[in-house]
């Protein structure tokens, strides 16, 4: 394809974008996110007693708004695009605190009393966070099916690397990026790449940003030299605003990396989080007191859930299996029993009878449509509500409310040499795959994001699974 043709391509299928127009849409998301926290406290505060405040006065405080805009800003929110989602949880914590401390101080300040309006304020901040998260999921499924939302990107590469990047920006829009063009220098490559144009010149930079006035450039060649990859970055990748450069190291996916300077020669520092004693009392911390709590909040359905079992189908109310735990070390997951009693045997009747069950078997150690499981059974699994029994294993301190998927001893050979680095921590009750897609993904899949996990770790990012997997479960995605 020549820079002529697409021109034509650019203007006819793709249209323009900007960054502007993104973080637009995000302010016009937090706008909402913001009045609709600010109305969530006041709900509350009304709805415990409502002589203490009028519900509907929320809305006498929209004066605030542009300073959570400001302090938004401030902490790097827009255009919001490209942010790790444990990253973007933690600046809106940060920021919606100071925001709404504000408020609290200043009123307090004023009126030299704290009242029920402070109290609502307070509701509205613990709220605010994944009110403001939901909005801007929402914002960005708006901006992808109108066409309106992705920053235009040029991808420099021709090889697994830029591929990759491509395949990812395409399936996953919320990444902010779109990629408009690919550049390489492979004369006799493709004229595109899952419908993105491809020009096989890498020194056309200058011209692209003088023509489309795109800002973003990234450069996926880590196999090129290094003499050329810099004489690239010096001529055409400088002409673009914004560069990110992929490294040839890019499946160390660490979203808290940081640079260190060895006296001018710079590093990526990198930690394992999850090997700090400090952050595993943390962890154990939110294990207890999220469990206990939430426990109690849903004892009652428990016990529906279990009478529901005993009634449903001979047999225990509760089935323990042997998994395997943090390093290697085998302990009994309980579960409400969705299954016959006699499973086991009705399994391996199936397998030896059925090939097509038997690979299914075997690639996922899962069957969507399995007769050993119970009317009731099938609905638990469907609502991922079998697995509540698992908290006991949580106060045990066999597992964690957020980690990798405990497995059997025959997934393990699944896991190759990946298993010891990926279960030198607790299996999690939800965790990072359960919320990519649940049993919709293969073992490949699942390594790669109980790698991201470990290396990516911190109280946000468990926040943000935690978060994740209530919406999971409601949609019951990916579950049987």
């Amino acid at each position: 394809m020549t820079l002529d043709e697409f021109d034509l391509w650019y203007y006819t299928r793709r249209g323009r974008t900007s960054s502007a127009l993104t973080s637009t849409a995000m302010m016009i998301s937090d706008l909402i996110g913001v009045m609709l926290s600010f109305g969530a406290g006041f709900f509350f505060v009304n709805l415990y007693d409502m002589s203490l405040i009028n519900f509907r006065s929320f809305v006498t405080y929209w004066p605030y708004l542009p300073v959570f805009i400001l302090i938004f800003y401030v902490t790097f929110l827009y255009p919001g695009v490209a942010m790790a989602p444990a990253e973007e949880l933690r600046r809106f914590s940060v920021g919606s605190s100071f925001a709404h401390g504000g408020i609290i101080l200043s009123r307090y300040i004023e009126d030299r009393e704290f009242d029920a309006i402070s109290v609502a304020f307070i509701i509205s901040f613990f709220v605010s966070v994944f009110i403001l998260l939901f909005c801007r999921s929402n914002m960005r499924i708006l901006l992808d099916k109108t066409r309106l939302g992705g920053i235009p990107a040029v991808i420099y590469g021709n090889g697994n690397t830029s591929h990759t990047l491509v395949d990812r920006l395409i399936k996953k829009q919320a990444a902010g990026y779109t990629p408009i063009l690919i550049l390489d220098d492979d004369e006799d490559g493709p004229g595109d790449y899952h419908g993105i144009p491809v020009i096989h010149d890498i020194t056309l930079g200058p011209e692209i940003v003088s023509r489309y006035n795109i800002k973003m450039a990234i450069v996926a060649m880590p196999e090129i030299n290094q003499k050329k990859i810099i004489k690239l970055i010096k001529t055409s990748v400088a002409a673009f605003r914004y560069s990110v450069l992929i490294p040839d190291f890019y499946n160390i996916a660490d979203i808290w990396v940081t640079v260190r300077d060895f006296d001018g020669i710079l590093g990526l520092a990198t930690s394992h989080k999850l090997k700090m004693f400090w952050n595993l009392g943390i962890k154990r911390f939110m294990d207890i007191l999220i469990t206990v709590l939430g426990g109690i909040i849903i004892l009652p359905a428990l016990l529906v859930i279990a009478l529901m079992v005993k009634l449903g189908s001979p047999g225990p109310v509760l089935y323990g299996h042997t998994r395997i735990g943090m390093n290697g070390r085998r302990f009994r997951a309980y579960k409400f029993r969705s299954m016959v009693v006699d499973a086991d045997k009705r399994l391996k009747a199936l397998l030896d009878s059925d090939p097509e069950k038997y690979n299914e078997w075997e690639a996922n150690h899962k069957l969507k449509d399995d007769p050993r499981i119970t009317s009731i059974g099938r609905l638990l699994r469907r609502t991922s509500f079998d697995e509540f029994p698992q908290l006991i294993n949580i106060l045990k301190g066999e597992m964690s409310l957020v980690g990798p998927r405990p497995i059997v001893d025959d997934e393990v050979k699944k896991y190759g040499e990946d298993f010891p680095r990926i279960f030198s921590v607790k299996p999690g009750l939800t965790g990072l795959w359960q919320v990519s897609g649940r049993s919709d993904t293969d073992y490949g899949e699942r390594v790669f994001y109980d790698t991201y996990y470990l290396q990516s770790w911190s109280v946000w990012l468990d926040l943000w699974i935690f978060y994740k997997t209530i919406g999971v479960v409601l949609k019951g995605k990916g579950a049987y």
